[in-house]
C-alpha cells in the first residue's frame, strides 16, 4: 500500500469498527495485543486502517473455525 493511500483512524471509529469499548482497547495496547497509535499531536492519536483491518481478520482467522 502506498503512502498515499494510508488512511488513519480516530478512536470512534475503532472502536466501531471492532466492537471494543476504550478501556479494552488500551489494555490490548497495553499487552502488545492490539495496534499502537500514531502520535498526530500532543494530544491527538490515529490508528493505521490497515493495521486495524489486519487484527480484526487474524481474530477471524483464530477463531478455531
Amino acid at each position: 500500500m502506498s503512502e498515499s493511500a494510508t488512511r488513519l483512524l480516530r478512536l470512534p471509529e475503532v472502536l466501531k469498527r471492532t466492537g471494543l469499548g476504550k478501556t479494552a482497547t488500551y489494555a490490548l495496547m497495553k499487552d502488545g495485543t492490539f495496534p499502537k497509535p500514531v502520535s498526530l499531536t500532543d494530544t491527538r492519536v490515529a490508528w493505521v486502517e490497515s493495521e486495524i483491518e489486519e487484527w480484526l481478520q487474524q481474530k477471524i482467522r483464530d477463531r478455531g473455525l
